[in-house]
């Protein structure tokens, strides 16, 4: 869909491509559009200041673009994107005072925590020890927690085949991490299948 900018600032939308939730309302020019695609981070046109205007130049919370979609008639641009902090000059998560959290967030400070130990790893750590045993240590720790969450649940152990499950889980983001794949792209499938 080709954007309108000839009618002037364009209103920008953007939502946390995690949680769902509505962030803030800037507006972008042409400009402030490519400037978005070219760096991707969020970059609006600010009308007080009359200048373009990165979202995070000055406090680092910056907003990093993953999609981009615009509306059925040109003339709204909705900006799905990663922030790395708060978003409102005022400290809060969005705009709008609302707590920038979904039922997955710990699923997804799980996954920043895995990255981190992946990037950065640290002496002792059992994440670590995983990574650097490599992928056919941690596939054999998802087969060995699968077969714990089997038992526990054949035997009518629920607080065991909890606690395995969690383990299930871990193992899993470990893997996905491994691999490169996003807990929001397995999230995406699970969700398209429902719709279907």
């Amino acid at each position: 869909m080709k954007i309108d900018f000839d009618k002037g600032l364009i209103p920008a939308i953007v939502q946390d491509d995690q949680t769902g939730k509505v962030l803030m309302l800037g507006y972008m020019n042409r400009e402030a559009y490519d400037k978005t695609l070219e760096t991707g981070k969020v970059t609006f046109f600010s009308r007080s200041r009359q200048q373009l205007w990165t979202k995070g130049e000055t406090s680092g919370n910056f907003l990093l673009s993953k999609k981009i979609l615009i509306d059925c008639d040109g003339d709204t641009i909705l900006v799905k994107a990663r922030p790395t902090g708060p978003i409102c000059h005022t400290g809060a998560d969005t705009c709008f005072e609302e707590v920038n959290t979904d039922s997955c967030d710990f699923l997804y400070e799980l996954e920043r925590i895995i990255a981190d130990r992946k990037a950065n790893p640290k002496p002792g750590s059992y994440t670590n020890k995983l990574f650097d045993a490599g992928i056919c240590r941690i596939v054999q720790k998802i087969g060995e927690e699968a077969t714990e969450v089997v038992i526990a649940a054949v035997s009518d152990n629920i607080p065991g085949m909890k606690e395995e499950v969690a383990d299930l889980f871990y193992h899993l983001q470990v893997l996905l991490s491994e691999k490169n794949i996003s807990l929001k792209e397995i999230l995406d499938i699970l969700q398209k299948r429902h719709q279907k």
